[in-house]
């Protein structure tokens, strides 16, 4: 499947929709609150005024009824030009007007004797109307009952408070307003940022994918998720590469490895068809059969690694004694070093359960054992009378006497180790050695696949463990350390 290469703009990106969608979410609930806000503000307002209202005309109530209505109308005519905003409309039973500031009964005020909002024209005291603006002024009023049929209407004009809450609702618009344009903005910087970093990723893939294993994914010092996506995938990378690498390798190899095997195979066969004497037929067939055998070892070796770089147990995990698997094993290989002439110390006695594949364990152990004894008396190719069974292409004039075989346990890990006084290894092939079918032997005349401490290492990362080797000065220690807690992947 080929890659989308098409670009995506800022404005049509997931980051800008987010921005977007949560600024729109933001300017309806900051709405919603700044209405109710408002609304209480002015409900507040409104009976704040009405409260003063109701005082002043029950003063004026009460005077009417001790000193009559002309008393109560000199009152407002004195109320009136001490307070301009303040409201006053007097009218006796018939409906005639004795004093105050309106001319008439607002209509709105008709049978709200709580009171209420009205409308009105301010008119001087001493009556006429004087408009102090083009539009009606808006106020707040009660009315309350005198003596005789007489009506009192008191009320407040609250133009100026409705001036200043219509400036706040309008400065409350203009912030909104520019709070969106300033998250817009934010979005698309956001997005352009997030955009940019993830078309790296993708010219990235798109090498990848083109064949460079090579490219990997740029990062910044953020440490930011990005950047956390970006390592992980380049470890992934990594990886992939490694295993990439590893298999060009194992299929250079395996032509290497077993052309000579299979050739050999076939020259016996061969061999043993033009033999016309059954023994020496018989013999050729058991060499054959042989070969046969070493390759068979080989391909299941290859086998038992790739499963268990696929993270592949052979069979279950179990409770095991490591300290008595480790003795078992180097007691079963003590007549081996003892016929190549090396002195094999098994471990310390002792006990140490931990959860393991005891076969994977115990195979890995007996692999570097055998290393040991196979590799670790080998000379420089003059001293072949010292040791007739060193094989050449190894350098060095030391030979093995013992190989020493320990477990050393602690609390976070076991580390089982093989040492012995030979030749030991380069620090330059230290690696190298554990990858699959790399032999230091030259010729290759001893038996073995290379594929040994490979398996080794997959042992050893399967249980969350690793595999190194050491310098024994002299001689070489490999060392397998696996954990003492169980590990997830197990």
């Amino acid at each position: 499947m080929a890659m989308r290469e098409e670009g995506r703009g800022p404005f049509s990106s997931s980051a800008f929709r987010i921005v977007a969608a949560a600024l729109a979410l933001l300017v309806v609930i900051a709405t919603a609150i700044a209405f109710v806000l408002f609304r209480q503000s002015e409900a507040l307002l409104t009976s704040h005024v009405l409260g003063g209202l109701q005082s002043d005309a029950a003063v004026l109530a009460l005077r009417s009824r001790a000193e009559g209505l002309d008393e109560v109308a000199q009152a407002v005519e004195q109320r009136m030009a001490v307070d301009l905003d303040r409201l006053y409309l007097l009218v006796d039973s018939s409906g005639t007007k004795r004093a105050g500031t309106l001319d008439h009964l607002p209509p709105e005020m008709q049978g709200k004797a709580g009171g209420g909002v009205f409308t009105y024209m301010r008119s001087t005291p001493g009556g006429g109307a004087r408009n102090v603006g083009s539009s009606p002024r808006r106020a707040v009023a009660v009315m309350v009952g005198l003596n005789n049929g007489a009506h009192l209407l008191v009320g407040q004009d609250i133009e100026t408070e409705q001036a200043t809450l219509s400036r706040m609702r309008f400065f409350a618009f203009i912030g909104m307003a520019a709070l969106a344009l300033v998250g817009l903005a934010g979005g698309y910087a956001v997005s352009r940022v997030v955009l940019g970093r993830l078309e790296a990723v993708n010219r990235t893939a798109a090498s990848i994918m083109a064949g460079d294993l090579s490219r990997r994914i740029p990062h910044s010092d953020a440490g930011d998720e990005i950047d956390a996506v970006a390592y992980n995938l380049n470890h992934m990378l990594d990886r992939i590469e490694q295993l990439m690498t590893g298999l060009r390798e194992v299929s250079d190899n395996i032509a290497h490895d077993l052309k000579t095997p299979l050739n050999r195979l076939r020259n016996r066969a061969e061999a043993a068809l033009r033999e016309k004497d059954t023994q020496a037929c018989r013999v050729g067939l058991e060499g054959t059969i042989e070969d046969a055998d070493e390759l068979i070892k080989t391909f299941n070796a290859l086998l038992l690694i790739a499963r268990l770089e696929a993270g592949a147990l052979e069979g279950e995990t179990e409770p095991v004694d490591i300290v008595q698997l480790v003795g078992d094993v180097a007691e079963l290989y003590e007549p081996v070093a003892e016929e190549a002439g090396l002195t094999l110390v098994a471990p310390t006695p002792g006990q140490h359960i931990v959860q393991v594949n005891r076969h994977l364990v115990g195979q890995a152990v007996a692999n570097l054992i055998d290393n040991a004894i196979k590799y670790g008396a080998v000379a420089r190719p003059d001293a072949a009378r010292v040791c007739s069974r060193c094989p050449d292409g190894i350098k060095s004039d030391r030979v093995a006497t013992r190989v020493e075989v320990n477990v050393a346990v602690d609390r976070q890990e076991i580390e089982i180790s093989v040492s012995d006084d030979g030749p030991g290894i380069s620090e330059e092939d230290r690696a190298r050695v554990l990858k699959r079918f790399v032999r230091l032997e030259q010729s290759r005349s001893r038996p073995g696949t290379g594929l040994g401490l490979s398996l080794v290492a997959a042992v050893a990362r399967l249980h969350g463990g690793a595999f190194r080797l050491e310098d024994n000065a002299p001689g070489l220690r490999a060392v397998l350390a696996l954990p003492v807690r169980p590990v997830a992947t197990l």
